[in-house]
């Protein structure tokens, strides 16, 4: 191990008060925890908090139905936020914005309405199989589903480096003739390790169509689905300051006329005809029913947060505090890291870190860290690949947390460490 003294100092934190930015989130205000689990869900600032509340409070009714100024009013005021979203994630044309219950219901339409009609016999999808599970089990599902009709399509997986991310050109060996879609997390959920496939660029087919799972970079990082070069890319606002149950799913216009209704039924973008349901306009094509108005809306207000803060501040605020946990925790005896920023060849840090220890499960630990208040993820993370349950710890910051705890923290598992060594 390396001695503390050979430890470089931590990264001095941006001047970007995370004080002030602290006092936007009401449940921390008079917590004793020290939440380090942002990456299952995030913290929930007074406007997000505020805009459900008005909807329950005042004026509730239904949108897109009726011609009453209560219901145009909030037609319109989705729309707005269809908008914003848009230009959030860089997508050239609000009709590429989805509004899904999640990132899970988002990957199963891109599933349902793309791949049970696009794909034939023989076709291949390439994937991560320690994704998330949102992000595998949909497409083993559709697998199963084409088997029942006959077709039988192959999931191929592909490795992932040291550094947690995903491994191109171990993609670019398994592509063939047959590749019709490569899916990615674009930030991983438990390694913390950026892919953003720019080494396939001018390399693949361009008729190959890519899938980004942004659940974890979206609002911790500025994310340009243009850039990425997605088909789909996917994001769920509960991880990016929003209400759980509410979701970005982004369709590039190319994808537009492959795909059908997701949730045909009342409010959704079908007609009926002679030879069934015509599909009409995106996106309500894929939208169907009483949307989640208050969740909507409440993205809304959690993408004004954060652009009020910033997200190059709030990237730049999770990498300081990343390295400062990586420093601190690699000369604890007994500690391995996962896959991550602890492995890359340079400082990189998106505010994930997930280790073991020895001589404690990863479950054990959890239990001691929350019981001095460290509040952790622990166990296999939603990672479908077989493993033999003693999974790892995950810390994951946001823009509420400080230097402080983090040393604290670090003490904390320093502490376990001399006691079960």
């Amino acid at each position: 191990m390396t001695r503390t003294e050979d430890i470089p100092r931590p990264p001095e934190i941006p001047t970007f008060a995370p004080a002030a930015a602290r006092s936007l989130f009401p449940a921390l205000a008079g917590a004793s925890e020290v939440y380090l689990d942002s990456a299952a869900t995030t913290q929930k600032p007074l406007p997000v908090i505020e805009t459900i509340q008005r909807y329950h409070s005042n004026n509730t009714a239904n949108a897109g139905r009726g011609t009453y100024p209560w219901a145009t009013g909030l037609t319109a005021r989705i729309a707005r936020v269809r908008e914003h979203a848009a230009a959030f994630i860089g997508a050239e044309h609000p009709d590429e914005v989805v509004f899904t219950a999640g990132a899970t219901a988002a990957l199963n339409a891109v599933a349902l309405s793309w791949g049970l009609t696009a794909l034939a016999d023989g076709d291949e999808i390439l994937y991560n199989a320690s994704d998330h599970a949102s992000n595998v089990y949909p497409w083993q599902h559709l697998r199963g589903l084409l088997a029942r009709f006959g077709r039988r399509i192959h999931l191929v997986p592909y490795r992932v480096t040291a550094a947690g991310e995903a491994d191109t050109d171990d993609i670019l060996a398994k592509i063939t003739p047959c590749t019709r879609l490569i899916t990615t997390g674009h930030l991983h959920h438990v390694f913390g390790g950026l892919s953003t496939l720019e080494e396939l660029r001018g390399r693949i087919d361009p008729a190959i169509l890519l899938c980004f799972d942004c659940s974890q970079s979206g609002g911790h990082l500025p994310v340009d689905v243009t850039a990425l070069g997605a088909d789909f890319a996917i994001f769920a606002a509960h991880k990016m300051f929003g209400a759980p149950g509410t979701g970005i799913l982004y369709c590039h216009r190319r994808v537009h006329d492959r795909l059908t209704p997701f949730l045909p039924g009342g409010n959704s973008g079908v007609e009926p005809g002679p030879g069934g349901l015509r599909p009409g306009p995106m996106p309500s094509l894929l939208e169907g029913g009483t949307p989640d108005i208050p969740g909507i809306l409440a993205l809304g207000s959690a993408l004004e947060v954060l652009e009020s803060l910033g997200l190059d501040a709030v990237a730049a605020h999770n990498r300081a505090l990343t390295l400062r946990l990586i420093d601190g925790l690699r000369p604890v005896p007994g500690l391995e890291f996962l896959p991550g920023p602890a492995h890359a060849t340079c400082e990189v840090g998106y505010g994930i870190v997930s280790f073991t220890l020895e001589g404690i499960s990863a479950a054990d630990a959890g239990f001691v860290l929350s019981e001095f208040g460290f509040l952790v993820r622990t166990g296999a993370h939603c990672v479908p690949a077989e493993s033999d349950g003693a999974g790892s710890v995950r810390v994951s910051t946001h823009i509420y947390n400080t230097p402080d705890e983090i040393d604290r923290f670090v003490a904390c598992v320093r502490t376990i460490a001399e006691e079960v060594t």
